[in-house]
């Protein structure tokens, strides 16, 4: 009779599987907590030590790893020097193997879990016997995912050889996939503790394991290919729950990102803020104490540029703002919660996607870019600095309301790409100058989006994500009205920009932070 190896820390579904191998005449082998599921749903079973006649010992961590397992994992059946070798040694093919791994990941994503406790849930025995059954793929059926019981036992049921022997190769793929992210998420656990104890956040290999969330439609353009990976379920924006809408596209999923990264920094505020996006940079960004008061803000900082857009709030959206966001054409909006009248509102919207909840914890809290034969790592960017290390380098002063205005701007200009300038006034954005190949040109196109929206070019507060390389920027500003103006500093020209902002009345500070968005 075929035998069939069960050990598995996940046990959903394994009692209906083993009673249907039964059925099909298979003999059961298992190991501890998952033998005495087995014989407590009344099946029968046979302890590991009985094939390997040893009994387990190191409190578990030594039970499978012995030759009367492997052995009979990995004789290869049309071999007959195998076949004899394993029969001289009295040991017995092993058919099928049935495992899931220690919960490494899931204990070390707990607050609290001790070095140790991490240490134990580190599987040793599991992988290696998925691995000799994965090899050994011609003649012996592996499973380490529950979704795929169905289709097994459809396989081992029906008479067609080569229908199986496809099933095993797809099958050793997947075990292959899964014990290499198990590693990798080890590593990088070991790698986070010793960053902890030494600073290094850059280990000498960086081993990446993503999981395939979804299929997509196509990628940026029709005719790429594309699909969307996590970390882990649940991790980043595969937290977000999706309550209406067709399916996310490529780069729906980017504008996601870029209009989470803009609300970022308001986030947990007193007032709501609204960021709309296109291109996973601003058009328009503002709070208000509301959600709709946000929204209708940021919708007028550039109302052209928000058709077809993806917008996120920092707060839930209620019925009134769903009803002012039911006149715009959107593609996703994204926020925390959203009312049931909400839901019923902008559902009558079939193409618009509503995403529900937070980011989700990241393993890798790095910040990853693709180039051709690698990828560059860095830190995530850290959050705007709006106080402390400010200093006032003009000879007026900022008025208390420039001061909140240039905050404001300051914390806004962080997710608008580079060369960034954005204006703003009164809590929302009036102009935005994203991706320019000069600073003066991203001045020139932010006074000219304020110009096209309507707004009145007096009284506006300027945020640079980058030092003012010339004082050509901040003779254009105070021509359409800056009065105060937030950047970095750090120009060899700094004496000249301060001497330029001062000639213009205008009250600059530098934050001596830059926030580069390439």
């Amino acid at each position: 009779m075929p035998r069939a190896l069960l050990s598995v820390s996940h046990k959903a579904g394994l009692v209906d599987f083993a009673r249907a191998l039964v059925g099909l005449g298979w003999d059961l082998v298992s190991t501890g907590g998952t033998a005495r599921a087995l014989r407590e749903a009344g099946l029968a079973v046979a302890d590991v030590s009985e094939v390997t006649r040893f009994p387990e010992m190191l409190d578990g961590r030594v039970k499978t790893l012995h030759p009367a397992v492997h052995g009979g994992l990995l004789a290869r059946r049309d071999l007959a020097e195998h076949m004899e070798a394993i029969a001289a040694h009295d040991i017995a093919p092993i058919d099928l193997v049935v495992v899931n791994l220690y919960p490494f990941q899931e204990t070390v994503a707990r607050t609290g879990v001790t070095f140790d406790e991490a240490i134990e849930q580190i599987d040793i025995g599991g992988p290696s016997m998925l691995r000799s059954a994965a090899k050994n793929h011609a003649a012996v059926t592996v499973v380490v995912d529950p979704a795929d019981y169905p289709r097994v036992l459809d396989a081992l049921g029906a008479d067609d050889a080569p229908a199986l022997a496809r099933l095993r190769r797809a099958l050793a793929a997947k075990v292959y996939a899964h014990t290499a992210a198990y590693d990798a998420a080890i590593a990088a656990w070991f790698a986070g503790q010793l960053a902890a104890e030494d600073g290094d956040a850059f280990p000498e290999r960086l081993t990446l394991a993503l999981e395939r969330a979804q299929p997509l439609r196509y990628g940026e353009n029709p005719d790429q290919r594309a699909a969307f990976y996590v970390e882990r379920p649940g991790a980043g924006l595969g937290a977000l729950v999706q309550r209406g809408g067709k399916e996310l596209s490529f780069n729906n999923l980017l504008d996601l990102d870029g209009a989470l990264l803009a609300v970022e920094p308001f986030t947990g505020g007193d007032e709501a803020c609204c960021a709309i996006v296109k291109h996973t940079t601003p058009c328009g960004l503002a709070v208000g104490a509301s959600a709709r008061e946000a929204y209708e803000k940021a919708l007028a900082g550039d109302p052209t540029s928000a058709f077809g857009s993806v917008i996120a709030f920092t707060t839930a959206v209620d019925d009134a703002a769903a009803e002012a966001l039911a006149s715009l054409f959107v593609e996703c909006i994204v926020a925390p919660a959203f009312s049931d009248g909400a839901v019923e509102i902008l559902g009558r919207k079939k193409n618009l996607r509503l995403l529900e909840g937070r980011p989700g914890p990241e393993s890798l809290a790095m910040d990853l870019k693709r180039v051709r034969g690698g990828v560059l790592v860095q830190e995530r960017q850290p959050l705007p600095h709006v106080d402390g290390a400010w200093k006032v380098v003009t000879q007026r002063q900022p008025t208390a309301a420039e001061l909140a205005d240039l905050r404001f701007a300051w914390r806004a200009v962080r997710s608008v790409k580079s060369n960034a300038i954005l204006l703003a006034r009164g809590g929302m954005t009036v102009g935005i100058g994203a991706g320019q190949m000069s600073r003066v040109d991203a001045a020139f196109m932010a006074a000219h989006k304020a110009r096209e929206a309507g707004h009145a070019l007096d009284g506006l507060a300027l945020a640079s994500d980058a030092f003012f390389p010339f004082r050509d920027g901040v003779d254009q500003a105070a021509g359409v009205g800056v009065r105060a103006i937030v950047q970095p500093g750090g120009s060899v020209r700094d004496a000249e920009v301060i001497a330029a902002a001062d000639a213009h009345g205008i009250a600059m500070v530098f934050t001596g932070q830059r926030l580069f968005r390439h």
